[in-house]
């Protein structure tokens, strides 16, 4: 009689149940989709282009966003680890997503990624740079006196500054500063083509022409001014040694100073955009980086023409967004 009774309590708890009494009123309920596991992938710069990450291919590419089985992870700064986690088993590509790459980087070779992986395993993503045999963690900082950091504290401007960022941002950076002191478009033309001022860069941060105001034919007709010419030769030279070219838009000058002048830059400033998108070079525009500061920008010189410490941190900050994440103008 007790197992009788027994089964008849357990019918009356589970009966309503069979009965489509867990239906909710729209519907059946939909089963839960399991957990999946976690992938660790790590993208890199893969030197000599074989697909694998070598002993001596060190660079990491952080911030790139890269999917597995329809779930997307992002790459960590310094190691360029990404975890993409709750992947079903199963066999799926590792699919890039290209706007997230850095400038000129283009995925390697594909990667197919087998669900579940071994304990610990971590599968290498290969991304491509066009640089030859550069070193890909050297940057030339190339321009006047703004270059060379003349208005800062400690006298070397922006290119201290950029390497700290691009260090903690890709684990190491050497940006060489080779600014000197009032030189012009000309005397850039002769700079670059001297062999000590490009020694194997992968980048070159080109920021010139705010002295070729001096040139009187300049400040009478801004079309007639040998600027955007002579960064176009400067530009295809960094590019023939396999160097790529940031192109940075001349800064404001202290409107404090000389507001009309700023009137020439940004007629200067929107030949030179039309001449880096036809050579390829990447626009760096630090004199939009400073309008978007907002404000009295005379907060940001310590004379008529040279940025203060804050200036200079705006300059560091433009080339760095740049460089990272490709925003020409953060």
């Amino acid at each position: 009689m007790l197992r009788r009774s027994v089964f008849f309590f357990i019918l009356l708890v589970i009966g309503p149940a069979g009965c489509g009494g867990s239906h909710s009123p729209d519907g059946p309920t939909t089963i839960p989709t399991p957990p999946g596991t976690s992938v660790t992938l790590v993208l890199f710069y893969d030197e000599n282009a074989n697909g694998v990450a070598d002993g001596g291919e060190v660079v990491r590419v952080p911030d790139v966003e890269v999917t597995v089985g329809g779930r997307t992870g992002k790459s960590e700064k310094a190691t360029g680890r990404a975890v993409v986690t709750g992947v079903q088993n199963g066999t799926y590509p590792a699919s890039i997503r290209n706007e997230t790459l850095p400038p000129f980087y283009v995925p390697g070779a594909p990667v197919t990624v087998q669900v579940p992986l071994g304990d610990g395993a971590q599968i290498g993503v290969p991304l491509l740079l066009p640089i030859g045999r550069n070193n890909p963690n050297q940057y030339l900082a190339f321009g006047d006196s703004i270059t060379r950091g003349d208005g800062s504290t400690d006298g070397h401007g922006y290119p201290p500054r950029l390497q700290a960022k691009l260090s903690a941002h890709f684990d190491y950076a050497n940006v060489r500063n080779r600014g000197a002191d009032a030189t012009n478009s000309y005397e850039a033309v002769e700079r670059i083509n001297n062999n000590n001022n490009l020694i194997n860069d992968a980048y070159a941060l080109i920021l010139y022409g705010t002295n070729d105001w001096n040139i009187p034919s300049c400040q009478d007709v801004p079309s007639t001014c040998p600027t955007v010419e002579n960064l176009r030769k400067v530009v295809q030279r960094v590019k023939r040694a396999g160097t790529l070219p940031f192109l940075a838009t001349l800064v404001p000058v202290n409107p404090a100073i000389n507001a009309g002048r700023n009137q020439w830059v940004a007629t200067i400033n929107t030949a030179i955009k039309t001449m880096a998108r036809e050579e390829g070079a990447f626009v760096v525009d630090l004199y939009q980086a400073f309008q978007n500061q907002g404000g009295d920008l005379s907060r940001f010189f310590s004379d008529a023409v040279h940025p203060n410490d804050a200036g200079y941190d705006v300059i560091a900050n433009g080339f760095f967004e740049a460089i990272a994440h490709g925003k020409a103008a953060p």
